[in-house]
């Protein structure tokens, strides 16, 4: 399968591909959901309704910021492919 294939399928995932083995972000995602829990257990179930209302639209917010980075991320290394071309053509 070709690549674009592949991207066409859903078989690649840069998200996946470059967090999952990180230390750091395993280290992090850990300490994240022990503080969200400790948290939760405090909160009462109006506190909670709110908190979880609050981690939606924050996951949204990343999820757009992910696929503009994404995008420019993209964008800019075609212009940089296109452009070094066109100094290698002349």
């Amino acid at each position: 399968m070709t690549l674009l294939e592949d991207l066409w399928y859903g078989n690649i995932d840069p998200h996946e591909a470059i967090l999952t083995g990180s230390k750091r972000y395993k280290h992090l995602l850990s300490l994240m959901a022990r503080n969200r829990d400790e948290l939760n257990e405090t909160l009462t179930d109006k506190q909670s309704d709110v908190l979880e209302k609050y981690d939606s639209a924050l996951n949204e917010m990343h999820a757009l910021a992910e696929v503009e980075a994404f995008s420019y991320g993209f964008r800019l290394g075609v212009r940089l492919m296109i452009e070094a071309e066109g100094k290698i053509s002349t």
